[in-house]
């Protein structure tokens, strides 16, 4: 494993992390307790020190099992968590994909800080992020005072943004980049989609910020492995069952002009990490981790060989022609194009 530290910090992550929402909900199927532990302390011992969670997973259950395999050794990993959704007052546990209702006012968001804090067993969260912001709060000035309160109270070491839950978010990343200047900033970026990930940490070049980036999605919900077929199906609860045929077979499409990547000492979806690698803002990567097969290829990534500069300009020329596959054009969401300050 290899480590990054975060701009002007002494934050170092492992380059590879682990994203707690396939351990802790359901949608990638279901681990029992001593499973997600299992995988979690794997992880550990393979050189994996952040560990991204949410207290909404699971209803708290991400946090909770983070404080029971690692209360013992607190010191040594980082706990990213994040804060916004209201399941308190909206407890359904069979919600699936449908987001809750969000709430950031002052008395909602220390209640919901102290109640992470107890979950986790920890007087301290490494890494803060608001959960899935709306470009509304990256402008609430209240909100970021008083995520500046929890800093000075020894609450929180720093705080970011997360986006999504889908692709886009395009201003609401770049304004919290440049406007409020924030540690951290979560993105869906990889090979197959780049854009609007690639603006959005132009945004931190440009402004000469103190960001750094968490990565979700790298493999393009698993199309950037490389194990998908035409004739994949995808079993009963899988968010990937609900997307358009078409997504399956033009993605098969791209990836079989990807293989060239592959070689005796690198898989394709360690090259998708590598790709990501290749951008210094990236502190770390979180790929969807369903079973320790997947765990040990992925924390492996770091030690295949870096791609080549002769790699890389072929992955853009593909890119820059969409892979030669005429498809409509990407839906996004979020804010997507600027919006004029109020006269």
């Amino acid at each position: 494993m290899r480590y990054r530290t975060y701009p002007n910090s002494s934050m170092t992550v492992s380059e590879v992390g682990f994203g707690l929402w396939t351990t802790a909900t359901d949608w990638w199927g279901k681990k029992s307790e001593d499973e997600a532990i299992a995988l979690l302390h794997e992880a550990f011992d393979l050189g994996v020190t952040l560990f991204d969670a949410a207290d909404v997973y699971g209803n708290g259950r991400s946090e909770e099992q983070l404080a029971t395999a690692f209360g013992d050794r607190r010191d040594q990993v980082v706990y990213a968590t994040k804060f916004g959704y209201d399941f308190y007052n909206n407890p359904d546990k069979k919600r699936g994909e449908r987001e809750l209702p969000q709430d950031i006012s002052s008395g909602f968001v220390r209640f919901a800080l102290e109640e992470s804090l107890r979950r986790l067993k920890t007087d301290c969260i490494d890494i803060y992020q608001l959960h899935n912001a709306r470009l509304s709060q990256i402008e609430n000035d209240e909100l970021f005072a008083l995520l500046e309160t929890f800093k000075s109270e020894g609450k929180i070491r720093m705080y970011g943004v997360a986006l999504g839950p889908a692709i886009g978010w395009l201003y609401e990343g770049v304004d919290a980049v440049k406007k409020r200047n924030i540690s951290s900033l979560q993105i869906i970026w990889n090979m197959l989609e780049q854009y609007p990930g690639d603006e959005q940490i132009k945004a931190a070049h440009d402004a000469g910020a103190d960001t750094g980036y968490m990565i979700r999605v790298p493999h393009s919900s698993g199309m950037l492995e490389g194990k998908y077929t035409e004739d994949t199906v995808f079993p009963e609860g899988d968010h990937r069952r609900h997307r358009p045929r078409s997504w399956l077979v033009n993605g098969v499409k791209k990836i079989e002009q990807l293989r060239f990547l592959e070689t005796p000492q690198r898989t394709l979806g360690q090259a998708a990490i590598q790709w990501l690698l290749n951008e210094p803002r990236v502190m770390t990567v979180l790929p969807n981790i369903y079973n320790r097969e997947q765990l040990v290829e992925f924390a492996k990534a770091v030690d295949t060989p870096q791609l080549s500069g002769e790699e890389l300009d072929k992955i853009a020329g593909l890119y820059a022609r969409n892979f030669g596959i005429e498809e409509p054009p990407m839906s996004f969401k979020g804010t997507m194009t600027p919006v004029e300050a109020a006269v």
